[in-house]
Order: C-alpha cells, then structure tokens, then sequence
C-alpha cells in the first residue's frame, strides 16, 4: 500500500486537526500515514524551548504582531534566521524518517516543517512528492519554498499569498476540511439535553483554542450573569479550567468544561458561537451558527478574523468582558446562517483527491 508521512506541529490543535484530515482521506483510499510532531522531533528541550518563546510572544502585547508582519510576513534577515536555527535540528530528523520508512507523499501542516523538508531536498535527500497545507488566509514567508509540489490552502487571498513569494506556484483552492463529528451532529435539541441546557435558553458556546487564550473565564461570568447559558471550554489549558470551574460554583448558567472531544454536540447545543479566529471558524459555519469573534490572536490570527468577517454571518469583539456580553446579546438577535457546503464530504474529498493526481499519485 502507499505510504505519507504527515508532518504538524504542537503549536495549538489547528495543525493536527488537518493533518488527521489528511490522513483520514489518504486511509479511505488505501494508504497507510504516519503523523509526525515536528516540535517533538526537535527534541525534548528544544521542542519546549520554541514553545515557550512562542507563548511568551503571544503573551507580550504587540509583540507578535511586530514579529508577524515585520519578519515572517516579508521573510526578513530575522525570519529567515528563527527558520534556520529551527530547521537545522529538524530536517536531519526528517531525513532519518523518510531513509527508515520511505513514504510516496509528504504532508506539511505546519510551516517549519515545510522548511525542513525543503531542506532535505536542497540537500539531495530523496524527497517524494511535498504537499503543504495551510490553512491561514495570508501564509507567511517561511510556509513557501521552491521545492513544494503543490500548496493547499482555504481561499482565493491564500492563493494570492502564496504567489507572492512564488509567483509560478502549484496551488489548489480546497473546502477546509471537518473532522468526521461535524458531518453529522446531533440536533439541537439532543445536545442541549446531554450538556444540561433548557431547550427555550439562549446559550453561546465560548472558547479560544486549544491554549484559552484571552479572559475567557471573566466572560464566561459576564455572560452568566447577563442571563445567558455558557458552554465554556478550556482546551489544554489547566489553569482556564479551575478558574471556570469556580465562576461554574457561583453562576449556575455556566457549564464549564476542559478539553473536549464533544465540539460538534458543544455547537449544536449553541445559538452562538463565541471563539477566537481559526479552523473552528469553519466548524461552527458547517453546523450553522453565526460566529462572535474576539480579536485576541495576534500576527495572522488579525487577518483570519477579517477574512471571517468578509465571508459572513460574524461579528468581532474585544476580549473585554463588557464587550463580549454587549456584542453577544446583539448576535444573538441576528440571523442563524443554513449549514455550510462544508457539511458535506464530497467536495473536500474531491478537491483532495484531485490534487493527489495533481502531483501524480491517484
């Protein structure tokens, strides 16, 4: 049987998430995948370290928004600098990969994977056909290298960004895809009864990645207090959990929660959906709910909540409690979107498939 190597990253859930897309869609078609953790292969303290530096940049307000668009965007001295220090640790991992397990196809989810197996090729490594997907509305500079068969991305101005850099790039526009949950979720009505929420209430479902970035327990409390039911998930992160688990003991509309693997019923459970920009965005459009989005990610997550804006059916907030609770009982007025094409397999599965043969593999 053929064989992929995927490659993701542990920065946030997004990059996994597609990766078992991808690997999904590769088993349904007789291929054998092996997922890979490109922080991890960096080694364990490394892999730590560059998490570290990235939360910490997170963090520092305005900090990561100067990194984004005045290094990673043009692909500065210091871009090309942070991917070399990064890539010269991981492409001979990559290497040693592809030597011990040979694979007929590479997936690259995140960007400093896609730099390392540029690597590989630059170094006369035997790289089979390279794939990269991203699914930001403006890749940066180190998601694009000249050996990469074909690029994946979400939309038109992704495309743009691509050629940017490479102007005779190989691109294909593909429907973000879903994990299998979301192409059939339970009714609303069903879900509200497993979480706990009274049919006849309004209730928004709050999260912010899988790192709860932003003051996502005070508006939790703000919300609850407001007289909505809040579904509030915490991701991975452990300290969001305690702290919503003590507004849950004081406001008894909050329903706190850590990481779930309920997301689609948590959706379908909601009237509104209130979560910061990225791949959930396409999650939320598939089950039909309008989106509230709190601008709390900077760097590339500022251009995804414009792109969010200008597809429709959301609204952008401050993170400040205040403004969640004004803006969220003014969506909650708003029209509910119909499910997204995005509900449906087919069209993922056919623009996948096409651009398999695009790189000649069937």
């Amino acid at each position: 049987m053929p064989h992929a190597l995927l490659l993701s990253g542990s920065l946030g859930q997004g990059h996994d998430v597609m990766a078992a897309a991808c690997a999904d869609s590769l088993h349904d078609r007789g291929w054998t995948t092996a997922t890979v953790d490109a922080m991890a292969l960096l080694g364990r303290r490394s892999g730590a370290a560059g998490e570290a530096v990235f939360r910490r940049l997170l963090a520092v307000p305005g900090v990561y928004d100067a990194f984004h668009f005045s290094a990673l965007r043009p692909g500065n001295r210091l871009a090309r600098y942070t991917e070399k220090a990064a890539v010269s640790r991981l492409a001979p991992r990559v290497r040693e990969l592809l030597e011990g397990s040979p694979a007929d196809l590479v997936v690259s989810v995140f960007a400093t994977a896609a730099g390392a197996v540029d690597a590989v090729h630059r170094e006369g490594g035997a790289v089979p056909p390279h794939l990269v997907f991203c699914t930001d509305v403006t890749p940066h500079r180190l998601w694009v290298h000249d050996s990469t068969d074909l690029f994946l991305v979400t939309s038109e101005a992704a495309a743009a960004g691509v050629r940017r850099y490479r102007p005779d790039a190989g691109i294909a526009v593909v429907p973000a895809p879903l994990r299998p949950a979301f192409y059939a979720p339970p009714t609303k009505q069903e879900a509200r009864k497993e979480f706990g929420v009274p049919d006849d209430a309004r209730c928004v479902l709050l999260m912010s990645g899988a790192w709860g970035l932003g003051p996502v327990a005070a508006a939790a409390a703000a919300l609850g207090a407001a007289g909505v039911h809040v579904l509030a998930v915490a991701g991975h992160n452990r300290e969001l959990e305690a702290r919503l688990r003590a507004v849950e003991r004081r406001e008894p509309r909050v329903h706190a929660l850590g990481y779930s693997d309920r997301v689609p019923a948590l959706m379908a459970a909601a009237d509104l959906i209130v979560t910061s920009s990225g791949d959930t965005c396409s999650e939320a459009r598939a089950i039909g709910r309008r989106l509230l989005l709190l601008d709390v990610v900077p760097g590339h997550g500022r251009d995804n909540v414009q792109h969010e804006l200008e597809l429709g059916h959301a609204d952008v907030t401050s993170a400040a409690p205040q403004d969640v609770v004004r803006a969220a009982l003014a969506g909650l007025e708003r029209p509910t979107p119909p499910p997204s094409i995005g509900a449906e397999r087919g069209p993922w599965e056919a623009a996948f498939g096409a651009a398999l043969s695009g790189v000649g593999l069937s």
